[in-house]
């Protein structure tokens, strides 16, 4: 199990998901991000990216390494970070 509560209350791990999220499509298509510089073209971005499977995958592994806790077993927190009430 994994402390979401806690995880959602430090900035560098919302950070950490949104550059997870939207590095893989940068790069993929070949943009930076001064070129999405309407609400049209990020939805373009983001439809392009959902309708292809390489894409999708990219970005679920990268979504991966940003969640997982490569000290603990599997995908949870450990029962100290389980306890923990803010980020340490």
């Amino acid at each position: 199990m994994i402390n979401w509560k806690v995880r959602f209350k430090n900035p560098l791990f919302i950070a950490q998901l949104f550059l997870s999220f939207f590095l893989p499509l940068l790069g993929y298509y070949g943009l930076t991000a001064q070129e999405l510089t309407t609400w049209g073209s990020v939805f373009s971005l983001l439809s392009n990216a959902f309708s292809n499977p390489y894409v999708f995958v990219l970005i679920i592994v990268s979504l991966w390494h940003a969640i997982n806790d490569p000290t603990t077993k599997g995908i949870k927190d450990s029962e100290q970070a389980k306890r923990y009430q803010w980020p340490k």
